[in-house]
């Protein structure tokens, strides 16, 4: 698309997202999810969220793509599947990853940590994740009290009265990823929930910025209703 993909928005020096604009991309994410796990018969398990995945058009409206390694879940009491076809390093939930094992809760917690990605910039196979340190950890760790050591810098910078909603808004946004990748996938957050969680989340942060951040989510919103009904 017009706009490539977020992993390059993500990790090029040219490329600048705002905090508006990353919130909307990954809504976008989790808008599509639901749809998959919810709104399609059979429930469709995408099985390879991340970055490079989510292509960006000429109005920064985010598209899930590449369904290579995708599954449909037949049965109707089936929540779960075997694979022996593994994605992306990194972004595997554990059960994916030692015993094959996806599920619509997989998919989950691949968007959990996309997500931790959007707002730190740094990969989960970045060279400081060594050994027993994860980027879900040492987001963990350092958090609340460290906010500032890992979030993207860009997204912390400008008119200083605006940091505290900014800073609030990022707690809530690691809040929500952290419960998108519990070990268990029984205590992982759903695709529905995520997406309630955002808009509210991005709601609160608009109300307490100004109008000029309204008018942004707004037009945001009007073209995503727009792509949707073409």
């Amino acid at each position: 698309m017009s706009n490539g993909n977020l992993g390059d928005w993500l990790q090029s020096s040219n490329y600048v997202l705002n905090i508006f604009q990353r919130l909307n991309i990954m809504i976008d994410v989790a808008s599509a999810l639901e749809y998959l796990h919810f709104d399609h018969l059979p429930p469709i398990i995408h099985c390879d969220l991340k970055p490079s995945n989510v292509l960006l058009d000429e109005k920064m409206v985010a598209h899930l793509s590449d369904f290579g390694i995708a599954k449909l879940l037949s049965g109707e009491d089936e929540s779960t599947m075997r694979t022996k076809t593994l994605a992306t390093l990194g972004y595997m939930a554990p059960e994916y990853g030692i015993e094959g094992e996806v599920s619509t809760k997989s998919d989950v917690y691949s968007y959990g940590i996309m997500l931790m990605e959007t707002f730190i910039k740094k990969k989960p196979t970045d060279e400081i994740f060594v050994g027993e340190l994860s980027l879900k950890r040492w987001v963990n760790d350092l958090l609340p009290t460290s906010l500032v050591e890992v979030v993207d810098k860009t997204l912390l910078s400008g008119e200083e009265k605006h940091s505290a909603a900014k800073e609030q808004c990022l707690l809530s946004i690691f809040s929500l990823a952290l419960e998108c990748t519990m070990e268990s996938p029984e205590r992982r957050i759903n695709a529905k929930d995520i997406v309630n969680r955002l808009l509210k989340i991005r709601d609160t942060l608009s109300k307490r910025i100004g109008n000029l951040s309204r008018i942004v989510v707004w037009l945001h919103s009007k073209k995503s209703n727009y792509t949707k009904r073409i």
